[in-house]
């Protein structure tokens, strides 16, 4: 029904108090049965050889297994295996669907527990020629279970490398319950972050060469789970298991 009304309200020319100069350029609404792999790659395995851990020694492995598309949602499954290992899933859009400027968003409820740390994100396309963090990150949410009732965005730069200046953590003493929407508002002037139409924070350097500001090119989305790492923590309480990150939509207007 929700799907089927986001269409009725775009065909009667109303776009969810979008400007009205502002088109929906892309959605996904997760309403088949499989991902669409013509917008999506996925990224397997523990990140070995060329960079274990992921770059923050998260615990987790990734499966094109843990993850399913059930009534109209993209659930991710993070499971704790026999092993004392833990599985999850990660997706992008690289190559496929890349966006310049606009309102990127996203409506998803978030896995809890100390140990989980689900993201919806977005990395510069130019990352294969100038490396990260040059090619800048955007982390439009990032949630880690160790801090309920807050919610992490976050900018990487060449010039914040090896130190998150870029960042605003917000309490938000209801955000593990239920959905909420996490939205960017990216001009070639600022991004500013929302959590459920609300401001949160805004970057917007005077100075905007391109180890501050590399956001005036295309980047594509990325969303996952991790468990444990440098940022999620490395204390996992195992009695959360299994956990589910359920994302509604994904929507970029330009």
């Amino acid at each position: 029904m929700k799907k089927i009304l986001f269409i009725a309200l775009l065909s009667s020319g109303i776009a969810w108090a979008q400007p009205k100069d502002r088109k929906l350029v892309w959605q996904e609404e997760f309403n088949g049965t499989t991902l669409n792999e013509s917008d999506w790659n996925f990224e397997l395995g523990d990140g070995c050889p060329n960079i274990c851990g992921w770059g923050n020694n998260e615990k987790q492995v990734y499966t094109k297994d843990n993850h399913s598309l059930k009534n109209g949602y993209l659930v991710i499954n993070v499971l704790k295996n026999d092993d004392g290992g833990y599985t999850s899933t990660r997706i992008t859009t690289a190559g496929k669907q890349e966006f310049q400027y606009g309102r990127m968003e996203a409506r998803a409820k978030i896995p809890t527990g100390k140990g989980i740390w689900p993201a919806f994100w977005m990395l510069g396309a130019n990352i294969n020629k100038v490396g990260w963090p040059k090619c800048g990150e955007i982390d439009i949410l990032e949630y880690v279970g160790r801090e309920p009732h807050k919610v992490f965005t976050s900018l990487h730069t060449q010039d914040s490398h090896g130190n998150t200046i870029n960042t605003k953590k917000t309490q938000i003493d209801n955000i593990e319950e239920g959905f909420h929407l996490y939205a960017i508002e990216w001009t070639k002037d600022k991004i500013e972050f929302l959590v459920d139409n609300q401001s949160v924070y805004v970057f917007s350097p005077d100075n905007k060469d391109e180890n501050i500001w590399p956001f005036n090119q295309p980047f594509y989305f990325l969303i996952n789970v991790a468990v444990g790492g440098n940022f999620g923590g490395h204390d996992v309480d195992n009695s959360i298991f299994p956990q589910e990150f359920i994302i509604d939509y994904i929507r970029v207007y330009q």
